[in-house]
């Protein structure tokens, strides 16, 4: 009871970064196209500037390969330098394009372009507020810790600004651990989708997702509720942001 309630008071602070981001990055507005292959992000959950990208993602409903890149971890910092010429993350690279962006600002409009909706541009960034999410995480997913690297990388249906989920990236930002985000944001306009995962399937037992990543995360899982955990590599799905966390650090943690 003691280790439910302290995980309780964990996302009850983890949920206050995400109204000093004003909720963003929990509706998914939609896009026009998806990749054929998917995209690649070299990112840090720390990181203001790539909170807003990681934003602009759950809001396209895009899928994206993660690779991060915390302070003092070394995984997948040649590879930024490599091709960037930098080490400062976020930078996004598209196989589909062979463009490699640094730059949030760049990203998001990188992104809108190509894949967003006709005649919609990203919001500003607002990074006097991305700044204060940071501070209000203090070192949460900010270090690397010494890990080993999954053969293959794992899968997390999460979007931005779930307080539960943000608990998991940042587990896996500090392992450096790649995964594959697959962004499950809520669909605009329906009251069903802001009710807990339990509520809702209580009063609303012929709920059937409206986004296309939902209703995959539903199929695969038997609910829709994020944090969701697959890892390919040992044949593991999980739900549950602690449970989540701890096989993390017990399955590749040192």
């Amino acid at each position: 009871q003691g280790f439910l309630m302290a995980n309780t008071l964990k996302a009850v602070w983890s949920l206050v970064p995400s109204l000093a981001r004003l909720a963003r990055g929990t509706v998914a507005q939609g896009h026009r196209r998806r990749p054929e292959k998917l995209l690649e992000l070299y990112d840090g959950e720390f990181c203001p500037f790539c909170r807003y990208v990681r934003e602009t993602l759950t809001e396209l409903d895009l899928d994206v390969l993660v690779y991060p890149v915390p302070k003092q971890g070394n995984r997948y910092r040649n590879r930024v330098q490599e091709l960037s010429g930098k080490t400062a993350v976020p930078v996004l690279h598209d196989p589909n394009t062979g463009a490699t962006v640094p730059d949030s600002q760049a990203i998001a409009a990188y992104l809108y372009e190509q894949y967003g909706i006709e005649g919609k541009k990203p919001r500003s960034r607002l990074l006097s507020l991305s700044v204060l999410a940071t501070a209000l995480r203090g070192r949460s997913g900010m270090f690397a810790r010494p890990s080993r690297a999954p053969a293959v990388p794992l899968e997390l249906y999460s979007f931005e600004g779930s307080p539960f989920a943000r608990l998991v990236r940042e587990t896996l930002c500090e392992l450096e651990i790649p995964y594959v985000l697959h962004n499950v944001g809520k669909a605009p306009g329906s009251m069903a989708e802001w009710l807990p995962p339990a509520l809702r399937e209580r009063l609303q037992q012929d709920y059937v997702p409206p986004t296309a990543n939902r209703r995959a995360l539903q199929d695969r899982g038997g609910r829709m509720q994020v944090p969701y955990l697959v890892d390919p590599n040992t044949n593991t799905a999980l739900y549950e942001s602690a449970d989540i966390q701890r096989y993390l650090r017990e399955t590749y943690g040192a």
